[in-house]
């Protein structure tokens, strides 16, 4: 079976700060892989090393089976590549702007045109080809840019928080324009802070954590990992999320900034009436108590420790490497 990334032993270092820290992954062509994790475990430097902008400090990459440090130059002959924010030229239209790309793919006149053509279409942009760029909505740019990565026909796409600032609907959009392309062979690495991205595009789902991967499977065998169902509870004040934590005992987590507070349970109903009770008795208000299956929030919080809300207020400061 081709391998789309093999990683093994993976380290970028920078100074002191170990942005890889041994990473082992592998992951079969044919599929969508998600990486995941908080703000500093190191996603944006895996992008960046598969892409060949950066060059590992140890540990050995391959990439479609090509070694990334002994042959990079075959390596970006394999791959596209589209970054968080659109890098699409405004003063131009979006056929020109996909015409160009393609020449410096090293297509001709001719070859150019046709893969404009054919990237416009497949992207849902055809009746806007023919106009500036600087008229796209967000959304439209997003699509425009990720058509642009693949005008040279890649193997392996690579998408780092592609969604990163759109609204819902320009989301959905692009949502839907990978999933056309993984359903016609493209493989597509992303990486991501939304976890209903990863639920919904992955196939497979890698959590990493200080640059090294702490859980890899589908969004089902990581849900399934955590082997319980939780007890989600929500304070009316915020104030009280401590004494909630030490009513309900030292399994329970506390996921900051939503005033809410999660228990993993085998007993189900019992133990919920056993929460009641417990929260009861030290006279803290609740907004909501309830049992439910687990989700992927919870698995990426049991395994490292932060909540995606934590990791988004992360990554808007800027001050560290991901």
């Amino acid at each position: 079976m081709e391998m789309m990334i093999e990683a093994e032993g993976l380290r970028k270092e920078y100074g002191d700060v170990k942005a890889l820290a041994g990473l082992d992954l592998a992951v079969p062509s044919g599929k969508v892989l998600a990486v995941l994790g908080p703000n500093g475990a190191g996603k944006t430097t895996l992008i960046r090393t598969i892409a060949t902008l950066t060059r590992p400090t140890a540990g050995t990459l391959r990439v479609v089976g090509i070694d990334v440090a002994h042959h990079p130059k075959q390596v970006r002959r394999s791959i596209g590549l589209a970054g968080q924010y659109a890098a699409v030229e405004p003063a131009l239209t979006g056929r020109e702007n996909l015409r160009m790309v393609a020449r410096l793919f090293g297509h001709d006149r001719a070859a150019a045109r046709a893969a404009a053509d054919a990237v416009l279409e497949q992207m849902g942009l055809a009746e806007a080809g023919d106009r500036l760029v600087r008229t796209y909505s967000g959304g439209m740019q997003r699509r425009l840019d990720l058509g642009a990565s693949l005008v040279g026909a890649p193997r392996l796409l690579l998408l780092d928080e592609p969604t990163t600032g759109l609204d819902p609907r320009s989301r959905n959009e692009l949502w839907l324009a990978i999933e056309d392309l993984a359903a016609r062979g493209t493989d597509v690495l992303l990486t991501t802070q939304y976890l209903d991205e990863a639920d919904r595009l992955a196939d497979i789902i890698a959590i990493i954590d200080h640059g090294k991967l702490v859980a890899s499977g589908t969004g089902d065998e990581l849900k399934t990992q955590l082997g319980r169902d939780v007890i989600d509870v929500s304070v009316k004040h915020d104030g009280d999320l401590q004494r909630a934590v030490d009513a309900l005992g030292p399994e329970a987590t506390v996921e900051v900034g939503n005033s809410r507070v999660w228990l993993p349970v085998t007993r189900g109903a019992d133990e919920l009436i056993a929460a009641v009770q417990a929260l009861g008795a030290a006279g803290i208000p609740l907004d909501d108590i309830g049992l439910r299956r687990p989700t992927l929030d919870d698995v990426f919080l049991a395994l490292t420790g932060h909540t995606t809300e934590q990791a988004d207020g992360d990554a808007s400061s800027g001050t560290s490497i991901r």
